[in-house]
């Protein structure tokens, strides 16, 4: 549906039918169309997508630019599709290129360092094997495509009646952008801003060392914009960004204090602590042994990506027995 003049908002559903959608935005222009994002690469998705823009009177072939926010797959796994069918100039941030082989082409060495990294945190062998399986069906849904042009932050481009600028925010994904269009003060924040939930942010070998601390950090920076409407990955549209900055803010900093109650006597891994916590999932809270293996592999790194930053932060210490960390809070 068009949600203000010139910005239309298509629902692309996931895999399976599991009633979850990623928000895919056409922005009319003089200059040709803009799609923001493109949802799974799967028919269904792509159908879904093509019906979108027949029912809002707009055509495949009037996309000239596509901007991706981030190369999960339910931003990025249909963007060689639409590209192929379209001719579209493909455009993401400069690290999302860099990405993109190893995770999405040859993936071999990726999933190694991931198995590894996990099976250090303490996670048991017969749990590594569902977590590589669930990785490796995700490769399905991508047609992976390199971009055209590269993003950095502060860069800006348009398509003759919106201007963009790029806003790197780290965290949710270490390549990720938001864009603003500063003279209608509309910031589309794919998965870094969502209204009725808290970004996923995981440490993981291509995350960097303190990816919630980038989070944390870029989610001040995108607070201090002059917005007055938020376009999310998923989600309705909202307003009032500054209040949704600090209901995250609160949430993470709770999170902190839970994590940190789990090591208050006891030396354990990352893995025993996601263990003792509890997590959302599709249904809502539940216990980490309730998660499918793909929830509590993301339970895990979103456990190490907590310990990270509150290492840094000196209010938990870490020790290594047998090459595995151990943590201990300092308060």
């Amino acid at each position: 549906m068009e949600v203000v003049s010139g910005v239309y908002q298509i629902e692309v559903p996931f895999p399976g039918g599991k009633g979850r959608y990623t928000n895919v935005y056409v922005l009319e222009g003089q200059d040709g169309h803009v799609l923001i994002d493109s949802g799974w690469g799967d028919l269904e998705a792509f159908s879904a997508l093509r019906e979108g823009l027949t029912r809002e009177h707009l055509k495949f072939k009037d996309i000239k630019r596509i901007v991706i926010t981030h190369i999960h797959p339910d931003h990025y796994g249909l963007a060689g599709r639409v590209k192929e069918f379209c001719g579209a100039e493909m455009v993401m941030h400069r690290l999302s290129a860099e990405l993109i082989p190893s995770r999405y082409i040859a993936t071999g060495e990726l999933l190694e360092q991931v198995e590894e990294e996990l099976s250090r945190n303490g996670v048991p062998m017969s749990e590594l094997q569902g977590m590589r399986r669930e990785a490796l069906s995700l490769e399905q849904f991508v047609s992976p495509c390199l971009p055209d042009t590269v993003l950095d932050g502060g860069d800006s481009f348009s398509n003759g009646l919106f201007n963009f600028e790029a806003i790197h925010t780290p965290g949710h994904s270490p390549d990720h952008l938001c864009l603003y269009e500063p003279g209608r003060q509309f910031l589309f924040s794919g998965d870094h801003i969502l209204p009725d939930s808290v970004p996923h942010v995981g440490l993981h070998p291509q995350s960097g060392d303190n990816p919630l601390g980038d989070y944390l950090a870029s989610l001040q920076a995108v607070g201090s914009l002059k917005v007055k409407f938020v376009f999310p990955g998923h989600g309705s549209v909202f307003n009032g960004l500054n209040l949704r900055v600090e209901e995250i803010g609160r949430a993470h900093e709770q999170r902190k204090r839970d994590v940190l109650n789990t090591v208050r006597n006891d030396l354990k891994t990352a893995y025993q602590i996601a263990a003792e916590l509890f997590w959302n999932d599709d249904c809502g809270e539940v216990a980490f042994r309730n998660l499918a293996c793909w929830g509590k592999r993301m339970a895990v790194q979103e456990s190490m990506a907590y310990l990270s930053l509150l290492v840094r932060e000196d209010k938990v210490g870490a020790i290594e027995k047998k090459g595995v960390p151990l943590y201990l809070s300092k308060e």
